[in-house]
């Protein structure tokens, strides 16, 4: 066999399924080598998109997304993907086709150094120089990008190393990195540690982030918050760790949460913070968490540890291990569940009177609205990716999580994102429902690939919140420039029906809420691609 060859039955041998990628001469024995594979390639319309699409599939599987672009442009362009990836902690191997090894640096055509551009947005890259490493390498990657910390690898192989050839095939079957062992396991002193605090709180509170869907630790995080009746606010990379109806879940927190949830993060005495990386998005002042609080800081990442804000007990490991040896403590529930009932209560009574009312403009959409009733007529276990801009800060605070799946780009916040990624998620699972809500600004980063849709069987949902601006720029320049709006006007977007047209998917258009229920039934019914636009008021504000 020759290099290529033996890439392919790497990801064999990891049970992947698809490889999302856009092809060049540099990656060419690659994808001829794939096509002897029961792997199956999906052709993107942009690279960005490939790891986007890879993203969905890793974010629903669980297992590392693959996507493979050429070198030069073709792997520049996946860069940006890869940086959402890796801003949130999503487990993807990246393969770019490089030049010739003796042509390495010498700037010949399409040759970048791609393992040096990426260097910020990976956990490790690896440029292959010998055709009989690839096991190896690849075994490492896939290893590296799902363990501990989650996030993007990426691999970059010379054609001459694809053609190469390889005389012994051997997949490792497992992996032993001296200077790569993450802690899994929660330290059993600090537990303990936290165990006692947790006896002494009156007023604690569970800030959940998207570590905890990564380690599969979302029941463990529920378990332990129902034992002891212990309240539950989030990140918006944490939304869906508990149903959004929960009676002890008080929303997302953050600049655009919910009023209730920042004010019982800051009332709290005992903050356990979770899987988050108490980023600017979600604490936008890190300090006032730490005032007349316990902080309690878990994450398998150490390096994030205190990065932010010291916390008063640290505790490095997987949130699904520590929450399973936490639940199995012996903590005086007795005492806690009397105690935390009284803070439950006035958390309630926050809820209640501080619930922002909305007063929509008639003769629109009303996009909070509509996302509440696409939440409760979508499937129970269906999946609802936001893209980025005013469209998202209405999903997060609007859209009802019940046993589904919430996707969007939080850290990175990548216009573009929603479509790709929810191909890639509805592939991972095919069962079920895929929804990607976008703004019309967003939409346009990533409308070529209802081609992909199309030539690939793909059904997604999408809907497309129409306003013609720029909205959350707007709404910045609205409050901060007084109304001196500066390229944020999207006249010029193409007729939708058209387009949709174009691509063979059906289209519905709802102007207003008059007949908003019978239009998101036909939307949901079926299986095939359909494309909603709901116009909305201008200059409505998140």
């Amino acid at each position: 066999m020759i290099g290529a060859d033996a890439i392919v039955k790497c990801l064999e041998a990891e049970g992947v399924e698809y490889v999302f990628g856009y092809p060049g001469v540099a990656i060419c024995p690659f994808y001829n080598s794939i096509l002897d594979s029961g792997i199956r390639t999906i052709l993107i319309r942009t690279e960005q998109n490939a790891a986007h699409a890879a993203s969905g599939v890793a974010r629903i599987s669980g297992r590392p997304g693959v996507c493979a672009v050429t070198s030069g442009p073709g792997a520049t362009n996946v860069i940006t993907g890869i940086a959402t990836a890796f801003a949130d902690s999503i487990p993807l191997v990246c393969i770019t086709g490089q030049v010739n090894s003796e042509l390495i640096g010498s700037d010949v055509f399409q040759e970048a150094d791609i393992t040096g551009a990426v260097e910020s947005f990976v956990k490790y890259s690896y440029l292959i120089k010998n055709a009989a490493d690839i096991p190896k390498v690849f075994k490492e990657a896939f290893h590296i990008a799902n363990t501990g910390r989650k996030g993007p690898v990426l691999i970059d192989i010379p054609i001459d190393v694809q053609n190469a050839s390889v005389t012994r095939f051997h997949y490792p079957e497992e992996v032993n990195m001296r200077t790569y062992k993450p802690t899994v396991k929660g330290n059993m002193a600090q537990i303990k540690k936290v165990v006692k605090e947790l006896e002494k709180a009156k007023r604690p509170i569970i800030c959940a982030g998207g570590g905890v869907l990564l380690s599969d630790g979302g029941e463990a995080v529920r378990n332990f918050s129902e034992k002891y009746r212990i309240p539950v606010v989030s990140t918006m990379m944490g939304i869906g760790v508990m149903p959004t109806r929960h009676p002890l879940y008080y929303g997302m927190v953050g600049n655009n949460g919910k009023p209730y949830a920042n004010r019982a993060m800051n009332e709290s005495d005992l903050l356990l913070m979770v899987g988050a990386r108490v980023a600017d998005r979600a604490v936008s002042q890190p300090d006032l968490i730490t005032n007349n609080k316990v902080l309690i800081h878990m994450d398998v990442d150490p390096a994030e540890i205190g990065k932010n804000v010291g916390p008063h007990i640290p505790l490095v490991g997987d949130v699904k291990h520590i929450f399973e040896d936490l639940t199995a403590q012996d903590i005086d529930s007795g005492h806690t569940y009397q105690a935390y009932g009284e803070w439950v209560s006035l958390l309630d009574e926050y809820r209640e009177q501080m619930e922002v009312k909305r007063n929509p403009k008639k003769g629109y959409v009303d996009p909070a609205g509509f996302i509440a009733m696409l939440s409760e007529k979508m499937e129970e276990d269906g999946i609802y990716v936001a893209d980025v801009g005013q469209n998202q800060i209405w999903s997060c605070g609007y859209h009802v999580v019940r046993r589904g799946r919430f996707l969007t780009s939080g850290g990175m916040g990548t216009m573009g994102y929603s479509i790709p990624a929810a191909m890639g998620a509805k592939l991972a699972d095919r069962g079920r429902q895929v929804v990607a809500v976008c703004g019309d600004g967003s939409f346009q980063m990533s409308m070529m690939e209802l081609a992909t849709m199309r030539q690939h069987g793909i059904p997604v949902k999408i809907v497309v919140l129409k306003n013609n601006y720029l909205g959350m720029v707007r709404q910045f320049q609205h409050y901060n420039y007084k109304d001196r709006y500066s390229v944020v006007d999207l006249s010029g977007s193409p007729d939708l029906e058209k387009l949709t047209s174009a691509y063979d998917m059906d289209f519905l258009r709802l102007s207003d809420m008059e007949r908003a229920e019978e239009t998101i039934d036909a939307f949901l019914k079926g299986d095939r691609s359909v494309l909603l636009e709901c116009l909305i008021d201008p200059m409505d504000l998140v």
